[in-house]
């Protein structure tokens, strides 16, 4: 299985792959039509009251957190 799964993101680090994966659907779903379910979903914002607590982290945040640490890996190389 692991074998497979190397051969399959050809040697890179996991947490990259998984990362730029993500980006890549992020800029496939910003390109879609704005009827598209995948598109509406990623636009919307809930109404009425929230639960109490701190509030749960949303697919975004994750996105633009792997495209930030990605730019400071560009700084860094630079």
């Amino acid at each position: 299985m692991n074998r497979e799964l190397n051969e399959l993101i050809e040697n890179a680090d996991i947490v990259r792959f998984i990362n730029s994966r993500r980006i890549a659907w992020l800029g496939h779903v910003i390109r879609m039509d704005e009827k598209r379910t995948p598109k509406r979903v990623l636009e919307w914002k809930p109404i009425g009251r929230r639960i109490r607590g701190r509030p749960r982290k949303r697919g975004i945040e994750d996105i633009e957190e792997d495209i930030e640490d990605g730019n400071k890996r560009v700084e860094k190389v630079m």
